[in-house]
């Protein structure tokens, strides 16, 4: 039995997030089905984090325990030749026995793209929230800036019922423009459930003028969910990347 760790990117539209869920379609699920047929046992696949319903990734890492005497390479084409097209594993290496994807996890990269062109998106539309108003960049800057470093994003967090700790350092938040193209970059050392989507729906509230850094600095102190922006849609959201 050796431990291998995965480097695995997808297009989330069509699952129901990365978490196996009976009767539902998720990347998990996925791939627990094609290596377990592989293997011809049960194998179980330990993602870095749980991607929900919509999301994507460029960067997804997860480790498995398996018996087999395949090379990596054959690992990584047998996946490959029967995955559905929309997941894809672009690496296989073996690991060491104490490797977890989710625990030994210290950093990970999100990426959510908007477009407030006049004219909608046709080809990227799975994978870029379309807004329907043009929100202010500065304002937005400035926002991002009471969000960076240590916190308690419990009120960024939309499970309310969430017992571990809810503090984060979130030590990067970059915005950019490219012509009609908004692209908000976040990197922490973890994220709470839909907490890179709330933090995008509160930093457009701040961009339509409708939040204030003041009160922006009242949510974090709050602790209360309802004073944060919303929820932004999931096909805007993307992992890039996770650090070891």
């Amino acid at each position: 039995m050796k431990n291998y760790k995965m480097l695995i990117e997808y297009d989330g539209s069509r699952y129901y997030g990365w978490q196996r869920q009976p009767g539902r379609e998720t990347i998990q699920g996925k791939l627990e089905k094609v290596l377990s047929l592989m293997c011809q046992a049960e194998v179980e696949v330990i993602g870095a984090g749980r991607t929900d319903a919509g999301v994507h990734a460029r960067g997804m890492v997860a480790n498995a325990c398996m018996d087999t005497e395949l090379p990596e390479e054959e690992i990584r084409a047998y996946l490959n030749r029967y995955l559905p097209d929309d997941i894809a594993v672009k690496e296989v290496r073996e690991a060491s026995p104490r490797f977890h994807a989710r625990y030994n996890a210290v950093g990970k990269t999100y990426c959510y793209t908007c477009c407030d062109g006049e004219v909608k998106s046709v080809f990227d539309r799975k994978y870029v929230t379309r807004l329907e108003e043009k929100p202010d960049l500065e304002k937005m800057l400035q926002a991002a800036d009471l969000l960076k470093g240590e916190h308690d994003f419990r009120n960024f967090c939309a499970n309310p019922r969430m017992k571990k700790t809810t503090v984060r350092c979130v030590d990067r938040i970059e915005i950019t423009r490219r012509g009609s193209y908004i692209t908000f970059t976040f990197h922490g050392n973890g994220f709470l459930q839909n907490m890179v989507r709330i933090m995008v729906g509160t930093l457009l509230e701040a961009g339509y003028g409708r939040m204030t850094c003041e009160e922006i600095s009242a949510v974090l102190e709050s602790k209360d969910r309802q004073k944060a922006g919303p929820t932004a849609q999931a096909q805007g959201l993307c992992l890039v990347g996770v650090d070891y």
